[in-house]
């Protein structure tokens, strides 16, 4: 075997685990990934993103209702982190989404009011998501760094190294909830 067909089989079984790795979010994050890994936060024709959601059997008017997509008239594209709402919660989301719990946890992270506890009230919020949003974020570091996005890839680099303080800032602060509401308990 010649190392041009060796390296040919290796992409194509990276691929393979990427896609599969992709097919495991939600519908709304699986569409909005692919959109970034073609496009980024760049919008497009709404042609686009209809021939998207179609393919991936989501209801086009489900990513613009999640506050992924951004609906431009004309035009769509992923809502940017500037135009997320400042007041998100996970526990508030109606139909929570692993793409939603990466870019305001990036969103958090960064703001001058934010910080790393703001960003693990959010990661303690997500409950079983975390951890997705967590496989998300380096997914989202590596599609940023092929690309040459390197803004992008900071940010998610960052998250990603992060996640861990922030998982562990999440459970410490709620055990001390636990414990503050124990204690109001007796009294």
């Amino acid at each position: 075997m010649s190392v041009r067909t060796a390296l040919s089989l290796i992409n194509r079984v990276w691929e393979e685990i990427e896609n599969e790795l992709d097919t495991a979010f939600d519908a709304e994050t699986q569409v909005a990934l692919a959109w970034f890994a073609t496009y980024g936060f760049d919008a497009k024709p709404s042609g686009e993103l209809i021939t998207l959601a179609n393919a991936k059997n989501v209801p086009l008017n489900a990513l613009f209702a999640s506050g992924v997509f951004s609906d431009g008239r004309g035009k769509a594209g992923l809502t940017a982190r500037v135009d997320l709402p400042e007041d998100w919660t996970p526990a508030s989301d109606k139909a929570l989404t692993v793409w939603e719990c990466v870019q305001h946890t990036a969103r958090v992270l960064n703001a001058e009011d934010g910080g790393g506890e703001a960003a693990a009230r959010l990661v303690s919020e997500m409950g079983s998501k975390a951890g997705e949003a967590r496989a998300l974020a380096y997914r989202l570091y590596e599609i940023a760094s092929q690309k040459g996005w390197a803004s992008e890839a900071l940010i998610y680099n960052e998250l990603a190294q992060e996640w861990p303080k922030l998982e562990e800032l999440a459970s410490t602060a709620g055990a001390r909830r636990a414990a503050t509401g124990a204690q109001a308990d007796l009294f």
